[in-house]
């Protein structure tokens, strides 16, 4: 997968509302009523993203999930973290 250039970032994220760019990774933090709807979109992701073999770097803290999204291998923003994003998007709907 390769590395997308900010121009193609800029216009895949203004159909992202939310989502941000921050540190060079599409950034996103997701705010739940508590600790078990946080943690409860975590485990309802993470069997489609293990499908993916795309991981986020995401972190729980009580009642939100801070997400950011980068490939590794190619060195920055790829078509895959938008896929993540917009599939954790799904998830967090379907959850409201």
């Amino acid at each position: 997968m390769k590395k997308m250039k900010k121009t193609e970032v800029a216009a895949l994220l203004k159909g992202l509302p939310g989502w941000s760019i921050k540190g060079g990774k599409l950034h996103r933090e997701y705010k739940f009523a508590d600790f078990p709807h946080a943690f409860g979109m975590m485990a309802t992701a993470a069997p489609a993203i293990e499908k993916m073999n795309h991981h986020p770097e995401w972190t729980n803290v009580y009642n939100r999930v801070t997400v950011d999204l980068t490939t590794h291998d190619a060195g920055g923003i790829t078509q895959k973290d938008f896929d993540l994003a917009a599939l954790l998007e799904g998830i967090v709907k379907k959850l409201a």
